[in-house]
């Protein structure tokens, strides 16, 4: 007992000399922003607990929406405002634009080749110009309408299958974008809907998600990675393997059979990207490739079915909420006319709920952890060169100073006069994130959303599995890279009438 106590004076005392260091050091110029006090060696590592979201947000309201922790060996700035928000993804993007990239990504060594996670280097200049050009503007989606039409029928062919069984709503949806995503790069759905091998992919895509996004010991403490303490090494590597292993023999085939004149017809992605890979000179190499199809994969299905799942839990609670959602479309479109892309625009409560939904649950709920490249200033704090930066959009979505009633589910706020949008400009609003950093993906996402979920809503009643009434639906969140429901939502449907 006399060895703890002794121990706890002496962390106390040398924590001391060091924030007065520290604080002596930077007063030249700027102070750094406040925070909890750290503990010796651990710092503020044991207050982040299994959902760091909510602990940070908690913190943020005793210490600022600027707050600089400790964890481990990393000096983290966390930004919990609007105002902040805009300082580090809009003003200041040029110096705090780098990525914190998590030990298990490095050692399987997929940010080397991933958009969300590469360093802006030349690669990743390229990488996302290759995105905008080919994969993601407005032409190349206009282009791929019929085909999320077609994947839509499917979904709703499987639920009418059912026959009054619960549907797993993540899973239904997660399967839909995933032969989406597949048939647009690779011409073959990799899914059937009625098989058990959706779950297994679908948990091997969260695994992955998980590992990266959960706190590690490995990215606290650099020196301890080689050891793999908790084994996210070792479990992200199976994960990885597994989809990397696809993906590459996908690509293989492709390469082997592109000089054949003739073999294929109906030219997908993957022509596009061995074609260039082919050129002379070309920056695109094979791993490159591969990386492009793993961020699509990963990255657009696990977004893409987690919104739609979070959309439906909340409006299943709300069952007056559904009903008016379908009534909207009801009187806008009918039952009988097949929902398209072009009608969304007609139905402002319908995009309100899904806007709604964004704002309480927004796919990361810290973005992707930033990385300072250049010391620079935060609303009048010092931010060292290499500190990692956290954006809660989780916190700055549930802010009472921002938000009225913010933990309540309430579509028409979003129904105002002021328009308010997630596309970066409206900082008390960004679930993709802002500035050059964004989702680039927002735009296929939400086409993708906003048809899954209008479609569920006309084409079926809905309510709880189990005799679960709507005010005891469990909504609690699992955290990983992407915020999940920690009980999968099943729902019974009824073909509408």
């Amino acid at each position: 007992m006399e060895e703890i106590r002794l121990y706890l004076l002496w962390s106390a005392f040398f924590t001391a000399l060091t924030i007065i260091f520290l604080r002596r050091r930077s007063s030249k110029d700027l102070p750094l922003p406040p925070g909890p006090w750290p503990l010796l060696v651990l710092g503020n590592l044991l207050e982040l607990g299994q959902n760091p979201h909510c602990s940070l947000a908690r913190l943020a309201r005793i210490h600022g929406p600027v707050m600089s922790l400790k964890i481990g060996s990393i000096h983290t700035i966390v930004i919990s405002s609007p105002s902040s928000a805009k300082e580090v993804l809009k003003t200041k993007e040029h110096s705090i634009s780098g990525r914190q990239v998590p030990d298990v990504l490095q050692s399987l060594g997929y940010h080397e080749v991933s958009i969300a996670w590469s360093s802006q280097n030349q690669s990743w200049r390229y990488l996302r110009s290759l995105a905008k050009t080919h994969l993601l503007n407005s032409q190349s989606l206009d282009a791929t309408q019929p085909l999320r039409r077609r994947k839509i029928h499917e979904l709703v062919a499987y639920i009418r299958g059912k026959n009054g069984e619960a549907v797993h709503i993540g899973l239904a949806a997660f399967s839909t974008v995933l032969n989406l995503i597949s048939t647009t790069f690779l011409s073959i759905d990799m899914i059937d809907l009625k098989s058990e091998s959706a779950q297994e992919l679908k948990d091997l895509i969260w695994g992955l998600m998980e590992e990266a996004g959960k706190p590690n010991l490995s990215d606290f403490f650099p020196f301890l990675a080689p050891m793999d303490l908790q084994g996210r090494r070792r479990r992200s590597a199976v994960y990885y393997n597994k989809l990397y292993g696809f993906l590459d023999k996908m690509v293989e085939n492709r390469l082997t059979t592109s000089a054949e004149e003739g073999r294929r017809t109906n030219h997908d992605i993957l022509d596009v990207l061995v074609q260039l890979n082919q050129e002379d000179n070309s920056k695109l190499s094979r791993r490159m490739i591969n990386g492009l199809l793993l961020d699509s994969f990963i990255a657009g299905s696990e977004t893409t079915s987690t919104t739609l799942e979070w959309a439906m839990a909340e409006l299943l609670r709300r069952p007056e909420l559904m009903k008016k959602a379908r009534e909207e479309i009801k009187s806008v479109i009918g039952l009988e006319r097949e929902i398209e892309e072009s009608d969304i625009s007609k139905l402002p409560f319908f995009q309100a709920v899904l806007k709604e939904t964004l704002r309480l649950h927004p796919p990361a709920p810290l973005l992707l952890p930033h990385k300072v490249d250049v010391r620079t200033e935060i609303n009048g704090y010092l931010v060292p060169k290499n500190s990692q930066v956290l954006v809660n959009v989780w916190a700055i979505s549930r802010d009472e100073r921002v938000w009225e009633n913010p933990n309540y589910f309430v579509p028409e706020r979003f129904m105002g006069e002021r328009e308010i949008d997630f596309r970066g400009q409206h900082f008390e609003f960004i679930p993709f994130g802002s500035g050059r950093r964004i989702c680039p993906g927002i735009s296929f996402g939400v086409r993708m959303v906003q048809l899954m979920l209008a479609s569920l809503i006309q084409s079926f009643e809905w309510s709880l599995a189990d005799g679960i009434l709507p005010e005891n639906l469990d909504l609690k969140e699992k955290f990983g890279i992407t915020l999940n429901l920690a009980s999968p939502l099943k729902a019974l449907a009824t073909p509408a009438r």
